[in-house]
């Protein structure tokens, strides 16, 4: 195959994987050395925000707070001995949210002195007032306290825009080098870091400053039988984290082995970028000739990496309360998980399913101190023992399921764009027997473990889906014994977590990261983890991927 011919045929699927994760508005292009330039000190953005919500006051909100953010992003790309491109971007300005008439308003500026604040906060009450005329209810806020001045930091250790470029370009091309050294095709690469400095003023009494940071190393490796034509790829299996460069330094403790004869490895708080790349360029070469599966019912092995989108998809989503209630629709619709269909008391899943939100977990993509509304982050059981025992909400929402506080899961993308209702960290608790991977394998007569994620479809319920992986090996008689290909799986929600068996103890516990989880219209993304250990799932249907309809 030439390369022309490969790079139309990919370069869509690249594309999506590859693009940087700035905020939606847009940052403008700076300085590298920009990024490192101190903002404004607490002082003066107390001073900022007081002029906003003293104007919202004065012109009749009954509630206010103020969001002023600075928005500092990174990424750098290569493909194989090329860098491809380095991109530094930096966004600062102001939201306002009110409420005023019973009704919300929003405006937002990056004219950040008083007097533009102000003018924004006048503005949002205007739009209140307007909106009350058509409002048939009125915004009920749970009880917040003010929490006064305090602030929050992601505990990182090394400031990954501290870090030379030279060095993350070096870092890069010596994985593209070593997928090359090791006979595959074509390799691209990438670093994307986040750091956002977010402060937080409300009319309760709180005055939240917080720095939160990001960092996804990533790549895709490809082989190319030219004889054939055929080409298969597979992506890192890396995920993105809230911690700094130090996610990159890996650590022996943190290697964590996929089942013997899978050639499969997981990290956990560190990751080694080079063994992940050699791991990758031995098994894309496989996958030229591996087996194509054979249709039918397989016990699942699913790896976190994997797993985590799932996750994400069939009990994240589902949960939200906006979905549940039907005023969000966007990105694969509401939910079957109705309040009608809690009350029932339906299985969701297997007594083995315990299912928790947590936004104070160290390393997370959505661990933060307090949330987009001034609450203080948590964490709270979603399924328990199967049942489904509560929802995702936030302080307008939490009367609707007649609660008296928010969750803690509020969010924006940027200062531009008003807050609302996003995703948690949602996660699979380990078992509490001992119990490892291997072991779990061995309880398998004919299955099939999974590792990375792939291509997947979900209905706009949330219930009817399909996930596809990176790689596939077949599991006989409690033994690895080859890999195979074009594999995928087809559940719905509730019968995929009924046949959920047995999960590995907190030894194998690892995090799955979403990057770019988009929600809302207008479009927002944010960042969300989501844990498991190793997990077994019995008698679920499996498709041949290559086999035509017909």
């Amino acid at each position: 195959m030439k390369r022309r011919n490969f790079v139309g045929l990919t370069g869509l699927a690249a594309g999506a994987l590859f693009l940087p994760s700035f905020p939606s508005l847009g940052g403008a292009l700076v300085d590298p050395a920009r990024l490192l330039e101190p903002g404004a000190d607490t002082a003066q953005k107390k001073r900022l925000a007081d002029a906003g919500l003293n104007a919202a006051k004065a012109a009749g909100a009954s509630y206010a707070d103020v969001r002023i953010g600075r928005y500092l992003n990174q990424s750098v790309f290569t493909r194989e001995k090329q860098v491809q491109g380095i991109a530094s971007t930096e966004s600062y300005g102001v939201g306002v949210r009110v409420i005023a008439n019973g009704t919300w308003g929003f405006a937002s500026t990056n004219t950040v002195t008083e007097a533009g604040i102000a003018k924004a906060a006048q503005l949002a009450v205007q739009i209140a007032k307007a909106n009350s005329k058509v409002q048939k209810e009125k915004v009920q806020l749970a009880p917040q306290a003010g929490f006064g001045e305090v602030s929050w930091k992601a505990p990182i250790q090394q400031n990954a825009f501290e870090v030379p470029i030279k060095d993350k370009v070096d870092l890069l091309l010596g994985v593209n080098a070593k997928a090359l050294d090791l006979g595959v095709s074509f390799v691209n690469s990438i670093l994307s870091q986040v750091n956002e400095q977010k402060y937080f003023a409300s009319t309760d009494g709180s005055y939240i400053d917080q720095d939160i940071h990001r960092i996804y190393p990533s790549f895709n490796v490809t082989a190319i039988d030219r004889a054939s034509g055929k080409f298969r790829s597979r992506q890192a299996l890396s995920s993105p984290v809230g911690m700094g460069y130090e996610y990159l330094t890996p650590k022996a403790a943190d290697k964590v082995a996929g089942p013997t004869g899978s050639d499969v490895v997981g990290y956990k708080y560190s990751y080694d970028m080079l063994e992940d790349v050699a791991a990758a360029a031995k098994q894309v070469k496989q996958k030229l000739t591996a087996k194509s599966v054979v249709p039918g019912k397989y016990d699942l092995v699913l790896d976190p990496h994997h797993l985590g989108l799932t996750i994400h998809e069939s009990v994240g989503h589902p949960l939200e309360l906006d979905r549940v209630l039907g005023y969000e629709a966007n990105y694969a619709g509401t939910s079957f998980a109705t309040l009608e269909w809690k009350a029932k008391g339906l299985p969701y899943g297997s007594k083995v399913v315990n299912i928790v939100a947590d936004k104070t977990q160290p390393g997370t993509l959505g661990a933060v101190g307090y949330d987009d509304e001034g609450v203080k982050t948590k964490r709270w059981d979603l399924i328990k023992e199967g049942r489904l025992v509560d929802y995702e909400k936030i302080r307008d929402q939490a009367h609707m399921v007649g609660q008296k506080e928010s969750d803690g899961c509020c969010y924006s993308q940027s200062w531009q764009d008003v807050q609302f209702q996003r995703m948690p960290n949602v996660s699979l608790q380990p078992g509490k027997a001992k119990l490892s991977v291997d072991e779990l394998v061995s309880k398998v007569d004919k299955g099939i473990y999974i590792a990375g994620n792939g291509s997947f479809s979900i209905d706009q319920q949330r219930f009817n889906f399909q996930f596809g992986g990176q790689v596939f090996y077949a599991i006989e008689k409690g033994k690895i014994t080859e890999m195979l290909e074009d594999v995928a799986y087809q559940a719905n929600t509730q019968e995929f977590w009924n046949s959920c068996a047995a999960t590995c103890d907190e030894s194998d516990f690892r995090f799955f990261g979403a990057f770019n989880d988009g929600k809302g219209q207008p479009s927002q993304s944010s960042a969300v983890s989501h844990g498991s250990a190793t997990t077994r799932f019995n008698g679920v249907n499996v498709i041949n991927t290559a086999r035509k309809i017909g």
